[in-house]
């Protein structure tokens, strides 16, 4: 079931004093040292009006514009993982008793939050993270309380950035499934659809109007929108030539010769899940805490086993990453584990392009298949 309506710009607030006055922490989108990044939000004034971003292979800048849009950036720095899959978590505290040890999970009061501004790249990564963390065997119990209190209002993307790549990959950039509620940006205001019951309760509570012939506008814009896009992956599903490519490390060269492994595509994916857990004591000894913390495959320690670090070098380190995303999450998942957001792109400190990397080894596989 779905409702839409017309809300105009200077409407927004009450989008707001909606939420908070139902209790939900507001999360959403603003300017923090020189990026938009999700933050918890008191204001409607805190959204990045006007702003802009600017992104290339290792290159980010915003630019102030004169129009009153709040929403004509492409992504945040981060998706929606620090929300749900946070970088650190405890887990379990063992304590010291008479007798010998007592060990408590810990369980946390998450409040409902509600994110403005999500986009469909990053709610397929969503649908992803939901596969691994409560879909499995042992769901993760603080992943599940986290997403059990999420209210999820998108966006539809305005425009595309030069890094942005999600049509090749299905995600984007019309958000189809996965939200409460979709906003499409007008220069007087937004077109609201409601897309789940709570979406529509909420809906019923803001000072719409109709707005007729939208959808059909909305159509050709959307259709535009994904025709600018310059980046594509070669296919959706990589895996015989990832796969093919695997032991032959010259192919994989080229690109270890430039990664710093450095983890920041990991980082900023909205897809990796790698983590590890350390245990932390007070001086006293008296407990133990297990705290899970975001780890990456591109780390040393990620791949000690037994007294050896199985993954050393620049080039197992980046192959694992690749292939792993690209081809082993189709056994796993279903599907490739990269929604085309072109976040790891923007933020490797020395550019390189994930989508050039890939049509690059396809190329070179090919080149060495035996000639019938």
């Amino acid at each position: 079931m779905q409702q839409s309506a017309f809300l105009p710009h200077q409407a927004l607030a009450q989008l707001f004093d909606v939420l908070q006055r139902d209790g939900y922490t507001v999360v959403g989108p603003t300017a923090e040292q020189g990026a938009i990044l999700y933050r918890q939000l008191d204001s409607v004034d805190q959204l990045p009006v006007g702003l802009v971003d600017h992104q290339a292979p290792g290159r980010y800048r915003l630019e102030q514009q004169a129009h009153g849009r709040y929403f004509d950036w492409v992504g945040t720095a981060q998706g929606l993982k620090p929300w749900l899959f946070t970088p650190e978590q405890p887990l379990m505290v063992a304590r010291e008793v008479e007798g010998g040890l007592r060990f408590e999970s810990v369980h946390e009061n998450v409040p409902p939050t509600a994110v403005i501004g999500v986009r469909g790249c990053d709610l397929a990564a969503l649908a992803l993270q939901d596969k691994h963390f409560l879909q499995g065997e042992y769901p993760d119990p603080h992943y599940s309380t986290r997403r059990e209190q999420l209210l999820l209002i998108a966006v539809n993307c305005h425009r595309s950035a030069a890094t942005c790549f999600c049509v090749s990959t299905g995600d984007g950039p019309e958000v189809t499934g996965g939200a409460d509620m979709v906003l499409d940006e007008l220069d007087q205001g937004f077109w609201v659809r409601a897309t789940s019951p709570r979406g529509s309760a909420l809906l019923a509570r803001l000072p719409t109007r109709p707005l007729p012939g939208w959808h059909k506008r909305r159509s050709k814009t959307l259709r535009k929108r994904a025709r600018v896009q310059q980046r594509a992956l070669p296919s959706r599903d990589l895996r015989t030539p990832l796969y093919q490519a695997r032991d032959d490390e010259t192919l994989w060269q080229s690109v270890a010769d430039r990664c710093l492994t450095c983890g920041n595509c990991a980082a900023v994916c909205p897809t990796c899940f790698c983590s590890r857990v350390d245990e932390e004591s007070p001086l006293d000894g008296g407990q133990s805490t297990q705290v899970r913390r975001w780890d990456t495959c591109f780390n040393d320690e990620h791949s000690y086993l037994v007294g050896h670090v199985v993954r050393k070098s620049a080039v197992h380190k980046y192959r694992q990453w690749l292939t792993h995303k690209l081809a082993i999450w189709h056994d796993q998942y279903d599907r490739s584990g990269c929604t085309g957001c072109g976040r790891c792109i923007t933020w490797c400190p020395v550019g390189i392009d994930i989508v050039e990397e890939v049509q690059r080894l396809c190329t070179e596989v090919k080149a060495q298949e035996p000639h019938e």
